[in-house]
């Protein structure tokens, strides 16, 4: 079950994580849904966009700006 986002800064593109073992999938407010992987990005951005995602902040603009792309796959 993915957990909420919370957007502290009021203006995010996510809605909602699901962390896993060296990977996160993330789901948009456009209802989308990208599985990012230690493959995929590399285990540190994964470990930043996870920690990104527990403080509540800054995980879209971490994504757009240094991540781009680099998802495993589109789930949704």
């Amino acid at each position: 079950m993915m957990k909420r986002y919370l957007n502290l800064s009021g203006d995010s593109g996510v809605r909602a994580y699901l962390p896993g073992p060296d990977a996160i999938a993330i789901e948009f407010l456009d209802g989308s849904v990208y599985l990012y992987t230690s493959d995929s990005a590399g285990i540190d951005t994964i470990a930043r966009m996870l920690e990104l995602a527990e403080r509540g902040r800054g995980l879209s603009a971490y994504i757009s700006q240094h991540v781009g792309d680099a998802y495993a796959q589109k789930l949704r």
